[in-house]
């Protein structure tokens, strides 16, 4: 049986993230989006994945661009 649970609407995007297959996630943690970087921070090393804090938005930009040439799923946010 699946387990049913309620989740705030960013915990909601770094699960479904997981659940894409993301396996790669360079973020600048600034409001509203730092509980997703807290989460994949979490997440991605149980998944064999990595996590990047960068300095900035436009870092985290290149770093994804950089990360999906590889062949990773990657985010940012």
């Amino acid at each position: 049986m699946v387990e049913e649970r309620f989740v705030q609407g960013n915990e909601a995007c770094a699960l479904g993230a997981i659940a894409a297959n993301c396996r790669f996630f360079a973020g600048y943690p600034i409001t509203p989006s730092t509980e997703i970087a807290e989460q994949m921070s979490i997440l991605l090393p149980k998944y064999g994945g990595s996590f990047v804090q960068m300095e900035d938005e436009i870092a985290s930009a290149g770093a994804i661009i950089g990360a999906s040439w590889s062949g990773m799923k990657a985010m940012t946010a």
